[in-house]
């Protein structure tokens, strides 16, 4: 009886080996399919790579020195821009005095003795004052005589004239003024315009 029972485990080993085989080769051939040697570049090809790979990186080196070129200048443009202009409001501030002394220099014109030095000391101190905005680039604008320009002038009124041509100035209610050539405060004038019967 014992020999009987030793040979059935071994049937029973042999099968499962057998069964297992299969599995086996299957994986062996799957490693051999991976294990297939990949076909290498020829130099030709890794040497056009890299050129182009070259030219791509060179492209994106030029355009980021050109953007920080562009940053730069925009940031120099707004630094002189913020230099020059730092006096628009406190100019703004300082025009309403420079006309009242004007008012002040025409109130008092005349013949009058008694006047005639406080009207001398308006005028010393309005000629300082002029002097000093024109030393920070504040220019008047004086229109009258010439042709109305929208961009410098604000038309209060509009007076029929045959004298001069339509659209010139003929009298300056207030004068304007510029900081370094940008419009502070525009010139505040009557304008000409043809007569109705013309």
């Amino acid at each position: 009886m014992a020999k009987q029972d030793n040979p059935q485990p071994e049937v029973n080993e042999s099968t499962e080996s057998a069964e297992a085989r299969p599995d086996a080769a299957a994986q062996a051939g799957e490693g051999q399919e991976h294990a297939e040697p990949l076909a290498a570049p020829s130099p030709d090809d890794m040497v056009a790579k890299l050129e182009e790979e070259l030219t791509v990186a060179r492209d994106a080196v030029l355009r980021a020195q050109a953007d920080a070129q562009n940053v730069m200048r925009r940031a120099e443009q707004d630094v002189e821009k913020a230099r020059k202009f730092a006096l628009e409001r406190f100019c703004a501030e300082l025009l309403p005095v420079v006309d009242n002394l004007e008012r002040a220099l025409e109130a008092t014109a005349g013949d009058n003795e008694i006047v005639k030095p406080i009207a001398e000391g308006v005028q010393l101190t309005l000629k300082s004052f002029q002097d000093a905005l024109k030393k920070f680039h504040i220019e008047a604008i004086d229109p009258a005589g010439e042709p109305f320009d929208p961009q410098l002038h604000q038309a209060m009124s509009m007076v029929e004239n045959a004298d001069v041509e339509p659209n010139t100035v003929i009298f300056v209610l207030q004068k304007g003024y510029t900081l370094h050539g940008r419009l502070v405060r525009p010139a505040m004038v009557m304008v000409s315009k043809s007569p109705a019967s013309a």
